[in-house]
């Protein structure tokens, strides 16, 4: 396949490092209020939906319900994803990245105003459904550009870590919402959160967005879109072109990625369900656990996405994803306990697997794709996984307990997500040393010079 490479002016353009540190910290408050926006909904959907919006089932139906719709974003991720990544190869980075924090607000504030099943019905639910739905509409657009906007801009020495400096939004904006629903929890009694309580945080959401969107208004369109500009190489269809030529970088991607939301998935959603239910752990508890455990992400993140620097994308990864197996049966044998010890000891075991794996996963991804379809192939190919591994969990986990009420079952799950994702990997070729500024073909073909890669 041939690469094209764009005129050297135009690819050494770098921004200095005070701007750098200013691109990766818009990237970073925004992914973060798109994630809690995101995860409010899988915190709520585990602890109060299954009695707001489907009342009338029994409470294991009820439950797999909530988490259903909880799924459904992920589908219009992969959707968003598409529709995103066409604009975003042919438009720029950022004005999609604008768009999709305002999307993504307004139907999470729109969640915190719907009836509940009491009130409206029927309505209740499909209206949730349709809002959830708008959701995974904005996020499939949102992550793909604040990862570009980042890795982009980063010197090639450096792209792991600032790569790795978005991923932070996951348990970032995971902590907040868990803190918010915390916060209420201990504020008002069990009915009143039932009533109106859950709505706070949703409706909280929208303070958030207007930062992100104050902060991201103040940032410029990165080297490697200009590039495409310039040489007039901008594809009239991106995700035709992705398909045609990086359908197997798009696959492989999204199998290599799916065991982080599985896991990830599991630890924040139905590991907390599984312990209320199961193992008689309060709602406070529960939270505290995920909210340590995410915590701790802030430093292990980054710290693998500088190592993903000097030893590679894959070895780091890798390594991820071999403990995450390895640890999917231990994790529900200290949860079992019932041990409160035990069970934050399982947590943070677990979560230090996923930060191996997620901390240079976004660069990696991202390095896979020219940078004439890298905003639809990287979305792409990160929504899929979503699709099959954060999307099934709930269910499928909540499914498994329910006919064999053994957490062993759901310790296989995990194991097999993790093996698929690893032979994925183990198929995909390192990415550390490649040009980011390929317009057309794989960075991986074009090094940099030994200066920049050093």
């Amino acid at each position: 396949m041939s690469i094209s490479t764009p005129p050297p002016t135009a690819a050494s353009v770098r921004v200095d490092q005070a701007k750098m540190k200013k691109i990766a910290f818009a990237s970073v408050i925004g992914t973060t209020v798109e994630w809690y926006d995101l995860f409010l909904f899988g915190t709520a959907s585990a602890l109060v939906f299954n009695k707001i919006f489907f009342p009338s089932f029994d409470p294991v139906v009820g439950t797999l319900l909530a988490f259903g719709t909880f799924a459904a974003a992920y589908l219009a991720r992969t959707l968003g994803a598409i529709i995103f990544g066409h604009f975003g190869d042919r438009v720029g980075r950022k004005s999609m990245l604008l768009v999709s924090l305002i999307t993504m607000g307004a139907a999470t504030f729109a969640i915190g105003l719907v009836p509940d099943y009491n009130t409206i019905g029927v309505w209740a639910p499909l209206f949730l459904l349709i809002l959830r739905v708008i959701q995974g509409l904005a996020l499939g657009g949102e992550w793909g550009g604040a990862v570009l906007m980042t890795v982009e801009h980063a010197p090639s020495n450096r792209r792991g870590f600032f790569g790795s400096l978005v991923q932070i939004g996951v348990p970032a904006g995971t902590l907040m919402a868990n803190l918010a629903f915390l916060a209420v929890v201990a504020s008002v009694s069990q009915d009143a959160l039932i009533s109106w309580g859950w709505r706070i945080p949703f409706l909280a959401s929208a303070i958030l967005v207007v930062v992100g969107i104050y902060i991201r208004l103040n940032i410029e369109e990165t080297p490697s879109f200009q590039a495409v500009k310039d040489a007039g190489a901008k594809a009239k269809l991106p995700f035709t072109t992705l398909m045609r030529e990086h359908w197997k970088q798009v696959l492989l991607g999204a199998l290599a990625t799916m065991s982080t939301g599985s896991t990830f998935t599991l630890i924040t959603a139905s590991a907390v369900a599984y312990g209320k239910k199961d193992l008689g752990h309060s709602d406070t508890t529960m939270l505290l656990a995920v909210m340590v455990s995410c915590a701790l992400c802030f430093v292990l993140i980054p710290m693998f996405g500088r190592l993903s620097d000097s030893f590679g994308r894959k070895p780091i990864i890798i390594a991820g994803v071999a403990a995450e197996a390895l640890l999917a049966f231990p994790m529900f044998w200290l949860m079992d306990t019932k041990s409160v010890a035990l069970l934050f000891i399982a947590y943070i075991a677990m979560m230090c697997a996923f930060a191996a794996h997620y901390g240079p996963l976004a660069t990696f991804l991202a390095e896979l794709f020219g940078s004439k379809v890298r905003y639809s192939g990287l979305s792409v190919a990160y929504m899929l996984s979503g699709l099959l591994g954060s999307a099934t969990t709930p269910f499928i986990t909540t499914w498994l307990l329910g006919v064999t009420h053994q957490s062993s079952s759901v310790a296989w799950f995990a194991l097999i997500t993790a093996s698929i994702s690893l032979v994925a990997l183990l198929v995909l070729t390192e990415t550390r040393k490649g040009n980011i500024d390929v317009v057309t073909g794989s960075p991986a073909d074009a090094r940099v010079s030994a200066a920049e890669a050093s």
